[in-house]
């Protein structure tokens, strides 16, 4: 099960996701999110992970990370743009002709609030990552209803925005081994 913990601010949330055996993080590019990172930032939290664990970096739209993603694995977009190693987010089903290296179904854009997923996203073929108000409790049962490629964390595993728990964070991975 791929699992990516999203909105890491630190290098110490880098080495929790290490040592938990998450899949990938996520930095947010986006200035208008309380999880930001200045892209100095960001291309400094992308090369501390590199060669240790996936990096996604995450934004609205293209322009957002045009001065950092080079530095990542993904580019996580919630606008389609033509990229090889993209990650788009929707609350709808690509369109045709809008391929993607994974496409994570997120109708909370960012909030953490949960709602049940639509079935369509069981029928998406490729990589699905579901997001969106996943937490330690609810997580098992989407997987086991949906069986997605992986899911994506970020407010259920924080203290603050952008401050991590590592046991909240040890926990949301564990609840995704048992429902795998």
């Amino acid at each position: 099960m791929f699992v990516k913990v999203c909105g890491l601010t630190t290098t110490e949330q880098i080495d929790w996701a290490v040592e938990l055996g998450y899949s990938a993080i996520g930095v947010v590019a986006t200035p208008k999110s309380k999880r930001y990172r200045t892209p100095e930032q960001a291309r400094a939290l992308a090369d501390y992970a590199r060669d240790r664990i996936t990096s996604f970096v995450v934004a609205f739209d293209r322009s957002e990370v045009a001065e950092v993603s080079d530095a990542f694995d993904v580019v996580q977009l919630y606008t389609w743009a033509d990229l090889p190693n993209l990650a788009f987010c929707s609350a709808q089903p690509p369109a045709p002709g809008q391929p993607s290296e994974y496409f994570f179904y997120d109708a909370s854009t960012g909030s953490g609030i949960f709602e049940e997923f639509p079935d369509w996203v069981r029928a998406q073929p490729g990589k699905i990552v579901l997001a969106g108000g996943l937490d330690d409790r609810n997580v098992g049962a989407v997987i086991e209803r949906h069986h997605p490629y992986g899911v994506d964390v970020s407010s259920s595993v924080e203290l603050s925005p952008g401050v991590k728990s590592r046991a909240a964070m040890e926990r949301f991975k564990r609840a995704t081994e048992l429902g795998g």
